[in-house]
Protein backbone atom coordinates (compact mmCIF):
# COMPACT_ATOMS: atom_id res chain seq x y z
CA UNK A 1 0.00 0.00 0.00
CA UNK A 2 1.62 2.97 -0.94
CA UNK A 3 0.76 5.85 1.65
CA UNK A 4 1.96 8.91 -0.20
CA UNK A 5 -0.50 8.83 -2.66
CA UNK A 6 -2.68 9.98 0.51
CA UNK A 7 -1.99 13.97 0.74
CA UNK A 8 -1.21 15.44 3.91
CA UNK A 9 -4.54 16.35 6.16
CA UNK A 10 -6.05 13.26 4.18
CA UNK A 11 -9.28 12.42 6.50
CA UNK A 12 -9.36 9.02 8.21
CA UNK A 13 -12.48 7.65 9.74
CA UNK A 14 -15.53 5.68 10.46
CA UNK A 15 -18.53 5.51 10.10
CA UNK A 16 -21.93 5.08 12.14
CA UNK A 17 -25.58 5.54 11.93
CA UNK A 18 -27.93 6.84 13.76
CA UNK A 19 -30.67 3.68 13.86
CA UNK A 20 -27.62 0.82 13.85
CA UNK A 21 -26.58 1.89 16.94
CA UNK A 22 -28.25 4.40 19.28
CA UNK A 23 -30.73 2.48 20.56
CA UNK A 24 -33.23 4.33 22.86
CA UNK A 25 -35.95 4.62 20.87
CA UNK A 26 -38.79 5.92 23.00
CA UNK A 27 -36.36 8.52 25.57
CA UNK A 28 -36.26 11.89 25.85
CA UNK A 29 -39.30 12.37 22.86
CA UNK A 30 -37.85 10.68 19.76
CA UNK A 31 -41.12 9.40 17.55
CA UNK A 32 -40.89 6.22 15.97
CA UNK A 33 -39.24 5.79 12.79
CA UNK A 34 -40.09 3.74 9.63
CA UNK A 35 -37.37 1.04 11.38
CA UNK A 36 -39.32 0.63 13.93
CA UNK A 37 -42.14 -0.35 12.09
CA UNK A 38 -40.12 -2.25 10.14
CA UNK A 39 -38.15 -4.55 12.24
CA UNK A 40 -41.38 -5.61 13.88
CA UNK A 41 -43.50 -7.06 11.15
CA UNK A 42 -42.85 -10.96 11.85
CA UNK A 43 -39.90 -12.29 9.39
CA UNK A 44 -38.85 -8.73 7.86
CA UNK A 45 -35.68 -9.13 10.63
CA UNK A 46 -33.17 -11.70 11.02
CA UNK A 47 -34.13 -13.48 14.79
CA UNK A 48 -36.85 -10.51 15.36
CA UNK A 49 -33.95 -8.47 16.61
CA UNK A 50 -34.76 -4.38 16.20
CA UNK A 51 -32.85 -1.66 16.76
CA UNK A 52 -34.67 -0.72 20.49
CA UNK A 53 -31.00 -1.13 22.29
CA UNK A 54 -28.52 -1.84 19.84
CA UNK A 55 -25.41 -0.57 20.82
CA UNK A 56 -26.71 1.82 23.18
CA UNK A 57 -24.97 4.74 22.09
CA UNK A 58 -27.50 7.17 23.00
CA UNK A 59 -25.82 6.42 26.68
CA UNK A 60 -22.47 5.25 26.24
CA UNK A 61 -21.40 7.55 23.46
CA UNK A 62 -18.44 9.25 25.55
CA UNK A 63 -17.14 5.67 25.83
CA UNK A 64 -17.33 5.30 21.79
CA UNK A 65 -15.33 8.96 21.38
CA UNK A 66 -12.67 7.49 23.97
CA UNK A 67 -12.16 4.68 21.61
CA UNK A 68 -12.25 7.20 18.66
CA UNK A 69 -9.68 8.86 19.80
CA UNK A 70 -7.47 5.98 20.97
CA UNK A 71 -7.91 4.10 17.48
CA UNK A 72 -6.39 7.78 15.68
CA UNK A 73 -9.04 8.28 13.81
CA UNK A 74 -9.30 11.79 12.64
CA UNK A 75 -13.08 12.42 11.63
CA UNK A 76 -16.25 10.54 13.01
CA UNK A 77 -19.16 9.92 10.16
CA UNK A 78 -22.61 9.79 11.80
CA UNK A 79 -26.46 10.17 11.20
CA UNK A 80 -28.80 12.41 13.30
CA UNK A 81 -32.21 10.56 13.88
CA UNK A 82 -35.20 12.56 12.12
CA UNK A 83 -37.68 11.28 14.41
CA UNK A 84 -35.37 11.88 17.39
CA UNK A 85 -35.19 15.89 16.44
CA UNK A 86 -39.02 16.11 14.96
CA UNK A 87 -40.74 13.45 16.32
CA UNK A 88 -44.18 14.07 13.58
CA UNK A 89 -41.10 14.59 11.03
CA UNK A 90 -42.42 18.40 10.90
CA UNK A 91 -44.07 20.83 13.38
CA UNK A 92 -42.68 20.98 17.06
CA UNK A 93 -38.85 20.64 17.63
CA UNK A 94 -37.87 18.25 20.41
CA UNK A 95 -34.87 20.12 21.83
CA UNK A 96 -34.36 17.24 24.03
CA UNK A 97 -33.21 15.25 21.30
CA UNK A 98 -31.64 17.84 19.35
CA UNK A 99 -29.37 18.35 22.82
CA UNK A 100 -27.85 14.67 22.49
CA UNK A 101 -26.23 16.09 19.01
CA UNK A 102 -25.43 18.86 20.89
CA UNK A 103 -23.24 16.83 23.34
CA UNK A 104 -21.96 14.62 20.63
CA UNK A 105 -20.37 17.16 18.23
CA UNK A 106 -18.69 19.18 21.42
CA UNK A 107 -17.18 15.96 22.80
CA UNK A 108 -15.90 15.01 19.22
CA UNK A 109 -14.61 18.50 18.87
CA UNK A 110 -12.75 17.96 22.16
CA UNK A 111 -11.52 14.47 21.44
CA UNK A 112 -9.54 16.24 18.51
CA UNK A 113 -12.39 14.87 15.88
CA UNK A 114 -14.01 16.67 12.95
CA UNK A 115 -17.92 15.59 12.82
CA UNK A 116 -19.14 14.50 9.39
CA UNK A 117 -22.72 14.85 9.94
CA UNK A 118 -25.55 12.87 7.62
CA UNK A 119 -29.36 14.14 7.70
CA UNK A 120 -31.23 11.25 6.56
CA UNK A 121 -29.65 7.55 6.92
CA UNK A 122 -33.10 5.84 6.37
CA UNK A 123 -34.97 6.69 9.58
CA UNK A 124 -38.23 8.21 8.25
CA UNK A 125 -40.48 9.31 10.79
CA UNK A 126 -43.74 6.87 11.21
CA UNK A 127 -45.94 10.12 11.00
CA UNK A 128 -44.36 10.94 7.80
CA UNK A 129 -45.01 7.48 5.90
CA UNK A 130 -48.30 7.66 7.48
CA UNK A 131 -48.61 10.65 5.08
CA UNK A 132 -47.36 9.11 1.89
CA UNK A 133 -43.59 8.92 2.70
CA UNK A 134 -41.03 9.36 0.08
CA UNK A 135 -43.44 8.56 -2.82
CA UNK A 136 -45.19 11.97 -1.66
CA UNK A 137 -43.62 15.61 -3.11
CA UNK A 138 -44.51 16.97 0.56
CA UNK A 139 -41.95 14.51 2.55
CA UNK A 140 -38.59 16.69 0.42
CA UNK A 141 -40.22 20.15 1.53
CA UNK A 142 -40.09 18.40 5.16
CA UNK A 143 -36.56 17.37 5.08
CA UNK A 144 -35.22 20.61 3.46
CA UNK A 145 -36.99 22.23 6.91
CA UNK A 146 -35.34 19.17 8.98
CA UNK A 147 -31.94 20.00 7.33
CA UNK A 148 -32.68 23.20 8.53
CA UNK A 149 -33.18 22.89 11.97
CA UNK A 150 -30.27 20.65 12.71
CA UNK A 151 -27.97 23.28 10.67
CA UNK A 152 -28.74 26.05 12.79
CA UNK A 153 -27.95 24.40 15.90
CA UNK A 154 -25.13 22.48 14.71
CA UNK A 155 -23.48 24.43 11.66
CA UNK A 156 -21.03 26.70 14.48
CA UNK A 157 -19.07 23.34 14.70
CA UNK A 158 -20.36 20.96 12.24
CA UNK A 159 -18.61 21.94 8.45
CA UNK A 160 -18.97 18.99 6.64
CA UNK A 161 -22.69 17.65 5.90
CA UNK A 162 -24.26 14.90 3.43
CA UNK A 163 -27.75 15.49 2.78
CA UNK A 164 -28.43 11.56 2.30
CA UNK A 165 -27.02 8.21 2.48
CA UNK A 166 -28.17 5.65 -0.02
CA UNK A 167 -30.82 6.93 -1.48
CA UNK A 168 -30.43 3.86 -3.56
CA UNK A 169 -31.75 1.39 -0.53
CA UNK A 170 -34.64 3.58 0.37
CA UNK A 171 -35.65 3.42 -3.02
CA UNK A 172 -35.18 0.50 -4.45
CA UNK A 173 -34.55 -1.59 -1.87
CA UNK A 174 -36.95 -0.15 0.32
CA UNK A 175 -40.01 0.15 -2.34
CA UNK A 176 -38.97 -2.25 -4.48
CA UNK A 177 -38.02 -4.97 -3.48
CA UNK A 178 -39.68 -5.04 -0.20
CA UNK A 179 -36.75 -5.87 2.35
CA UNK A 180 -36.14 -2.42 3.91
CA UNK A 181 -38.18 -0.41 5.41
CA UNK A 182 -41.53 0.47 4.49
CA UNK A 183 -40.96 -2.84 2.86
CA UNK A 184 -43.10 -1.98 -0.31
CA UNK A 185 -43.08 -4.15 -3.36
CA UNK A 186 -44.33 -1.15 -5.76
CA UNK A 187 -42.17 0.06 -9.28
CA UNK A 188 -44.36 3.33 -9.60
CA UNK A 189 -43.68 3.95 -5.92
CA UNK A 190 -40.50 3.06 -5.97
CA UNK A 191 -39.68 5.41 -9.03
CA UNK A 192 -41.32 8.42 -7.29
CA UNK A 193 -40.13 8.02 -4.15
CA UNK A 194 -36.38 7.89 -6.13
CA UNK A 195 -36.98 11.14 -7.38
CA UNK A 196 -38.35 12.67 -4.02
CA UNK A 197 -35.31 11.22 -2.60
CA UNK A 198 -33.09 13.42 -4.49
CA UNK A 199 -35.72 16.45 -4.63
CA UNK A 200 -34.58 16.22 -1.08
CA UNK A 201 -31.29 16.32 -1.70
CA UNK A 202 -31.05 19.14 -3.80
CA UNK A 203 -33.34 21.46 -1.31
CA UNK A 204 -31.12 20.02 1.77
CA UNK A 205 -28.10 21.16 -0.30
CA UNK A 206 -29.60 24.69 -0.41
CA UNK A 207 -31.04 25.23 3.00
CA UNK A 208 -27.50 23.37 4.81
CA UNK A 209 -25.70 26.47 2.81
CA UNK A 210 -28.07 28.95 3.67
CA UNK A 211 -27.55 28.03 7.42
CA UNK A 212 -23.86 27.12 7.03
CA UNK A 213 -22.35 29.42 4.43
CA UNK A 214 -19.29 27.57 5.01
CA UNK A 215 -20.62 24.13 4.99
CA UNK A 216 -18.72 21.46 2.86
CA UNK A 217 -21.78 19.55 1.24
CA UNK A 218 -22.13 15.91 -0.35
CA UNK A 219 -23.88 13.01 -1.04
CA UNK A 220 -23.19 9.61 -0.43
CA UNK A 221 -24.28 6.60 -2.57
CA UNK A 222 -23.60 3.32 -2.86
CA UNK A 223 -21.89 2.03 -6.06
CA UNK A 224 -20.54 -1.05 -7.65
CA UNK A 225 -18.69 -2.28 -10.90
CA UNK A 226 -21.53 -3.55 -12.86
CA UNK A 227 -20.07 -6.68 -14.78
CA UNK A 228 -21.86 -9.06 -17.31
CA UNK A 229 -21.83 -12.77 -16.33
CA UNK A 230 -20.65 -13.98 -19.89
CA UNK A 231 -20.25 -12.65 -23.13
CA UNK A 232 -23.75 -13.25 -24.88
CA UNK A 233 -25.38 -9.63 -25.57
CA UNK A 234 -28.54 -10.45 -23.43
CA UNK A 235 -26.00 -10.24 -20.61
CA UNK A 236 -23.88 -7.35 -21.64
CA UNK A 237 -26.95 -5.33 -21.89
CA UNK A 238 -28.53 -6.46 -18.74
CA UNK A 239 -25.48 -5.39 -17.05
CA UNK A 240 -25.82 -1.78 -19.03
CA UNK A 241 -29.57 -2.06 -17.33
CA UNK A 242 -27.68 -2.89 -13.89
CA UNK A 243 -25.00 -0.10 -14.24
CA UNK A 244 -28.75 2.35 -14.58
CA UNK A 245 -29.80 1.11 -12.19
CA UNK A 246 -27.66 0.93 -9.05
CA UNK A 247 -24.97 3.88 -10.40
CA UNK A 248 -26.08 6.16 -13.26
CA UNK A 249 -29.43 6.72 -11.66
CA UNK A 250 -28.30 8.41 -8.80
CA UNK A 251 -25.10 9.84 -10.06
CA UNK A 252 -26.50 12.00 -13.20
CA UNK A 253 -29.47 13.80 -11.87
CA UNK A 254 -26.72 14.96 -8.85
CA UNK A 255 -24.45 16.09 -11.66
CA UNK A 256 -26.84 17.93 -13.81
CA UNK A 257 -27.63 15.46 -16.04
CA UNK A 258 -30.74 14.37 -15.43
CA UNK A 259 -32.45 10.96 -15.42
CA UNK A 260 -30.95 8.09 -18.09
CA UNK A 261 -33.81 8.20 -20.73
CA UNK A 262 -32.89 4.37 -21.03
CA UNK A 263 -33.63 3.15 -17.47
CA UNK A 264 -37.11 5.68 -17.87
CA UNK A 265 -37.60 2.97 -20.63
CA UNK A 266 -36.82 0.31 -18.88
CA UNK A 267 -39.01 1.12 -15.54
CA UNK A 268 -41.93 2.01 -18.02
CA UNK A 269 -42.71 5.50 -15.62
CA UNK A 270 -41.33 8.41 -15.66
CA UNK A 271 -39.87 10.11 -12.18
CA UNK A 272 -42.76 12.86 -11.39
CA UNK A 273 -40.39 16.02 -12.27
CA UNK A 274 -41.34 19.24 -12.25
CA UNK A 275 -40.28 22.48 -13.60
CA UNK A 276 -37.15 23.58 -11.61
CA UNK A 277 -36.67 20.11 -9.78
CA UNK A 278 -33.67 19.09 -11.76
CA UNK A 279 -31.70 22.12 -11.56
CA UNK A 280 -32.39 21.86 -7.97
CA UNK A 281 -31.09 18.12 -7.68
CA UNK A 282 -27.81 19.46 -9.88
CA UNK A 283 -26.91 22.47 -7.24
CA UNK A 284 -22.83 21.82 -7.31
CA UNK A 285 -21.34 19.69 -5.13
CA UNK A 286 -18.05 19.92 -2.56
CA UNK A 287 -17.53 16.55 -2.55
CA UNK A 288 -18.85 13.03 -3.68
CA UNK A 289 -19.06 10.15 -0.96
CA UNK A 290 -18.29 6.63 -2.56
CA UNK A 291 -19.86 3.45 -0.54
CA UNK A 292 -18.76 0.40 -1.30
CA UNK A 293 -18.49 -3.35 -0.73
CA UNK A 294 -18.75 -5.71 -4.06
CA UNK A 295 -19.02 -5.87 -7.45
CA UNK A 296 -21.97 -6.69 -9.25
CA UNK A 297 -21.98 -9.84 -11.69
CA UNK A 298 -25.55 -10.14 -13.41
CA UNK A 299 -27.21 -12.29 -15.90
CA UNK A 300 -30.21 -11.43 -18.00
CA UNK A 301 -33.45 -12.06 -16.51
CA UNK A 302 -36.22 -10.91 -18.17
CA UNK A 303 -39.07 -12.57 -15.76
CA UNK A 304 -37.60 -11.03 -12.72
CA UNK A 305 -38.33 -7.34 -11.28
CA UNK A 306 -36.26 -4.27 -12.43
CA UNK A 307 -33.99 -4.04 -14.27
CA UNK A 308 -34.88 -7.34 -15.12
CA UNK A 309 -30.79 -8.50 -14.15
CA UNK A 310 -30.15 -10.96 -11.57
CA UNK A 311 -27.02 -10.99 -9.78
CA UNK A 312 -24.99 -13.80 -9.01
CA UNK A 313 -21.59 -14.50 -7.25
CA UNK A 314 -19.31 -15.70 -9.68
CA UNK A 315 -17.70 -19.79 -8.18
CA UNK A 316 -13.77 -19.70 -6.62
CA UNK A 317 -13.81 -16.45 -4.89
CA UNK A 318 -13.37 -14.79 -1.93
CA UNK A 319 -16.02 -13.72 -0.30
CA UNK A 320 -17.49 -12.26 3.59
CA UNK A 321 -19.49 -12.81 6.02
CA UNK A 322 -22.45 -11.73 3.90
CA UNK A 323 -22.06 -13.88 0.94
CA UNK A 324 -20.60 -10.93 -0.94
CA UNK A 325 -17.49 -11.06 -3.28
CA UNK A 326 -14.22 -9.64 -2.07
CA UNK A 327 -13.07 -7.47 -5.28
CA UNK A 328 -11.31 -4.56 -4.39
CA UNK A 329 -9.94 -3.80 -7.13
CA UNK A 330 -12.93 -2.75 -8.61
CA UNK A 331 -13.44 -0.36 -5.83
CA UNK A 332 -10.03 1.70 -7.64
CA UNK A 333 -12.13 1.06 -11.34
CA UNK A 334 -15.43 2.57 -9.71
CA UNK A 335 -13.44 5.70 -8.32
CA UNK A 336 -11.98 5.84 -11.19
CA UNK A 337 -14.84 6.31 -13.63
CA UNK A 338 -16.58 8.71 -11.13
CA UNK A 339 -14.15 10.72 -11.43
CA UNK A 340 -13.62 10.31 -15.85
CA UNK A 341 -17.49 10.53 -15.94
CA UNK A 342 -18.44 13.35 -13.19
CA UNK A 343 -15.12 15.72 -12.62
CA UNK A 344 -15.93 15.88 -8.70
CA UNK A 345 -14.33 18.11 -6.56
CA UNK A 346 -13.67 16.06 -4.34
CA UNK A 347 -13.65 12.37 -3.45
CA UNK A 348 -14.36 10.57 -0.45
CA UNK A 349 -14.49 6.82 0.60
CA UNK A 350 -17.68 7.23 3.14
CA UNK A 351 -17.98 3.27 3.63
CA UNK A 352 -16.14 0.44 2.98
CA UNK A 353 -16.29 -2.64 5.09
CA UNK A 354 -16.80 -6.27 5.44
CA UNK A 355 -18.81 -8.85 7.86
CA UNK A 356 -17.42 -11.67 9.28
CA UNK A 357 -18.40 -13.89 11.92
CA UNK A 358 -15.85 -12.62 14.81
CA UNK A 359 -14.70 -13.78 18.42
CA UNK A 360 -13.37 -12.48 21.51
CA UNK A 361 -10.57 -15.16 22.29
CA UNK A 362 -10.54 -16.01 26.29
CA UNK A 363 -7.53 -13.57 26.73
CA UNK A 364 -9.74 -11.18 25.27
CA UNK A 365 -8.63 -10.62 21.41
CA UNK A 366 -10.82 -10.42 18.13
CA UNK A 367 -7.99 -11.97 15.84
CA UNK A 368 -10.27 -10.46 12.49
CA UNK A 369 -7.64 -11.37 9.78
CA UNK A 370 -10.11 -11.51 6.41
CA UNK A 371 -11.07 -8.14 8.19
CA UNK A 372 -7.85 -6.54 8.31
CA UNK A 373 -7.09 -8.04 4.73
CA UNK A 374 -10.23 -6.36 3.06
CA UNK A 375 -9.52 -3.37 4.86
CA UNK A 376 -5.73 -3.06 3.80
CA UNK A 377 -6.65 -4.18 0.02
CA UNK A 378 -9.33 -1.97 -0.49
CA UNK A 379 -6.93 1.47 1.21
CA UNK A 380 -4.24 0.09 -1.76
CA UNK A 381 -7.04 0.67 -4.33
CA UNK A 382 -8.02 3.90 -2.92
CA UNK A 383 -4.29 4.74 -3.06
CA UNK A 384 -3.99 3.01 -6.58
CA UNK A 385 -6.92 5.46 -7.69
CA UNK A 386 -5.03 8.73 -5.78
CA UNK A 387 -2.15 7.71 -8.21
CA UNK A 388 -4.49 7.67 -11.18
CA UNK A 389 -5.72 11.50 -10.75
CA UNK A 390 -9.21 11.13 -8.40
CA UNK A 391 -8.85 13.70 -5.76
CA UNK A 392 -9.30 11.20 -2.68
CA UNK A 393 -9.63 13.27 0.28
CA UNK A 394 -10.90 10.49 3.20
CA UNK A 395 -11.49 7.58 3.43
CA UNK A 396 -14.54 5.78 6.43
CA UNK A 397 -14.22 2.28 7.54
CA UNK A 398 -17.61 0.71 8.03
CA UNK A 399 -18.49 0.81 11.03
CA UNK A 400 -17.01 1.99 14.16
CA UNK A 401 -18.80 -0.46 16.06
CA UNK A 402 -20.63 -3.81 15.50
CA UNK A 403 -24.50 -2.60 15.33
CA UNK A 404 -28.10 -3.44 13.95
CA UNK A 405 -27.37 -4.35 10.29
CA UNK A 406 -30.37 -3.68 9.20
CA UNK A 407 -32.25 -6.74 7.89
CA UNK A 408 -29.68 -8.83 9.03
CA UNK A 409 -30.17 -7.96 12.62
CA UNK A 410 -27.21 -8.23 14.90
CA UNK A 411 -25.73 -12.00 13.22
CA UNK A 412 -23.63 -9.42 10.57
CA UNK A 413 -20.75 -7.77 12.14
CA UNK A 414 -18.88 -5.16 10.45
CA UNK A 415 -17.25 -3.26 13.05
CA UNK A 416 -13.45 -2.39 13.82
CA UNK A 417 -15.03 -2.69 17.48
CA UNK A 418 -16.71 -6.07 18.69
CA UNK A 419 -19.92 -5.18 21.19
CA UNK A 420 -21.18 -7.55 22.77
CA UNK A 421 -24.90 -7.19 22.53
CA UNK A 422 -25.53 -9.14 26.02
CA UNK A 423 -23.07 -6.72 28.04
CA UNK A 424 -22.79 -3.70 26.01
CA UNK A 425 -18.51 -4.37 26.29
CA UNK A 426 -16.63 -2.91 23.63
CA UNK A 427 -12.87 -5.15 22.55
CA UNK A 428 -11.49 -3.61 19.82
CA UNK A 429 -10.44 -6.09 17.00
CA UNK A 430 -7.24 -6.71 15.47
CA UNK A 431 -8.12 -5.13 12.09
CA UNK A 432 -8.67 -1.64 14.44
CA UNK A 433 -5.60 -2.14 15.89
CA UNK A 434 -4.16 -2.44 12.08
CA UNK A 435 -6.23 0.84 10.96
CA UNK A 436 -4.55 2.65 13.78
CA UNK A 437 -1.20 1.67 12.82
CA UNK A 438 -1.87 2.67 8.94
CA UNK A 439 -2.93 6.14 10.24
CA UNK A 440 -0.23 6.70 12.15
CA UNK A 441 2.02 5.80 9.47
CA UNK A 442 0.42 8.30 7.00
CA UNK A 443 0.66 10.68 9.71
CA UNK A 444 4.06 10.26 10.88
CA UNK A 445 5.25 10.21 7.21
CA UNK A 446 3.67 13.19 6.00
CA UNK A 447 4.41 15.48 9.21
CA UNK A 448 8.17 14.32 8.50
CA UNK A 449 8.24 14.96 4.61
CA UNK A 450 9.49 11.14 4.14
CA UNK A 451 7.95 8.57 1.90
CA UNK A 452 5.01 6.60 3.12
CA UNK A 453 4.45 2.82 2.38
CA UNK A 454 2.44 -0.10 4.19
CA UNK A 455 5.05 -2.45 5.85
CA UNK A 456 2.24 -4.90 6.09
CA UNK A 457 2.11 -5.05 2.27
CA UNK A 458 2.71 -8.27 0.47
CA UNK A 459 2.31 -8.17 -3.28
CA UNK A 460 3.03 -4.83 -5.15
CA UNK A 461 0.23 -2.74 -6.96
CA UNK A 462 -0.98 -4.00 -10.05
CA UNK A 463 -0.31 -1.91 -13.24
CA UNK A 464 -1.59 -0.88 -16.39
CA UNK A 465 -5.16 0.56 -17.13
CA UNK A 466 -8.49 -0.70 -15.29
CA UNK A 467 -11.06 -0.36 -17.81
CA UNK A 468 -14.25 1.94 -17.51
CA UNK A 469 -17.64 0.37 -17.37
CA UNK A 470 -19.81 0.50 -20.27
Amino acid sequence: MDLSAFRPGFTWGAATSAYQIEGAVTEDGRGPSIWDTFSRVPGAVDNGDTGDVACDHYHRWPEDIALMRDLGLGAYRFSIAWPRVLPQGDGTINHAGLAFYDRLVDALLEAGLTPHATIYHWDLPQALQDRGGWPARETAMHFADYAAVVAETLGDRVKHWATLNEPLCSAWIGHLEGKMAPGATDLTAAVRASHHLLLAHGLGVGALRAAVPDARVGITNILTSCEPATERDEDVAAARRDDGHNNRWWLDPVHGLGYPEDMIRVYGTEPPVEPGDLETIGAPLDWLGVNYYRRSVTVNDPDGPAPYARPITPAGTPRTGMDWEVHPDRLERVLVRVNEDYAPRSVMVTENGSAYPDLVTADGHVHDGERTAYLRSHLAACARAARRGVPMDGYFAWSLLDNFEWAYGYDKRFGLVHVDFETQARTVKDSGHRYAEIIRAHRHATASGAPAADRHATAPAPTGAVPTPE
